[in-house]
């Protein structure tokens, strides 16, 4: 083909991914270069902007690590994260959702631990929490049996595998929900913390004045033959950043409500002082069981 003028280059792109043999991958290569080359024109992109454009996408690629996804941080920070994720959930967006963002740290293989364990496995700091999970299908029907991956950051902001403080799978830990579709453990209440700001990211915050947190939040990952897999972050209620979440995750349905008690905890001598709990149901939609590919080794 010999491209004459701009408009014939989207023709002869178009015409190109109207090739592609997979009927989605083609839908999805016809809208990419519509809208993809409908930007270059909206902003009138000078040649010395392309290549910047360029350069930033080579250095989000070459950040990527066995402990960071730069790529990912963007997505969220860009709030596509969250479109993608309340577009496919809750009735096609229809209607609440226990579903959240996977976010850069899940791992995979996280310790077995029985109802009533704890996830803390070296010296942790900060109050004791106890977590009483419930997960059930759309009809409100408990759901037993099911897998619930958990994980979360310290009392500083950081998860294990960003400190070497911290001994190996702290503060994560695998559950199965009994027969009432209940299971409940012990930790310490998480902290929000800053999301990594020295890289692309960080450049972008700072251009926009944007604040880098995330308010405080337990993940959790749901996983049942016959469900869709969830991934869900419920957040505390009394933190500051919650109006203003940095990765655009927080909506109403993913609130909880972390409660300070000042008494004994029942079935738990081993925790005193003040410390506080935190009841949440897990919703599951019909649909198929699937891991993501954890964005960290």
């Amino acid at each position: 083909m010999i491209i004459k003028n701009q408009e014939q280059v989207t023709q002869d792109a178009l015409a190109v991914m109207e090739q592609t043999r997979d009927p989605r991958l083609r839908e999805i290569m016809v809208s990419l270069i519509k809208h993809l080359h409908g930007f270059v024109r909206e902003t009138k992109l000078t040649e010395a902007e392309f290549r910047e454009g360029v350069a930033v996408l080579n250095e989000i690629g070459a950040m990527a690590s066995d402990t960071h996804n730069e790529m990912m941080l963007m997505a969220g920070s860009l709030g596509v994260s969250s479109l993608v994720c309340l577009l496919n959930n809750g009735d096609n967006g229809q209607t609440e959702t226990s579903q959240s963002l996977l976010g850069p740290f899940w791992r995979l293989y996280s310790p077995p631990t029985e109802n009533g364990g704890s996830i803390i496995r070296s010296p942790t700091k900060g109050p004791a929490m106890l977590v009483n999970g419930l997960v059930v299908d759309k009809a409100g029907k408990p759901i037993a049996d099911a897998e619930v991956d958990v994980w979360q950051a310290n009392t500083e902001g950081w998860y294990e595998n960003q400190d070497p403080d911290q001994a190996d799978m702290n503060l994560r830990g695998k559950f199965k929900t009994d027969a009432d579709g209940r299971f409940w453990f012990t930790s310490v209440k998480p902290k929000g913390y800053a999301i990594p700001d020295n890289g692309v990211v960080g450049r972008l915050l700072e251009a926009q004045d944007r604040h880098p947190f995330r308010p405080s939040h337990l993940h959790a990952l749901v996983f049942k033959e016959g469900y869709k897999t969830i991934t869900s972050q419920v957040y505390a209620d009394d933190d500051e950043h919650l109006h203003t979440d940095v990765q655009f995750g927080v909506t109403q349905a993913l609130i909880g409500k972390y409660q300070l008690h000042d008494g004994p905890c029942p079935g738990h001598p081993e925790i005193t002082g003040p410390w506080y709990s935190l009841d949440y149901t897990f919703v599951l939609e019909p649909g198929a069981a699937r891991l993501p590919k954890p964005p960290i080794k």
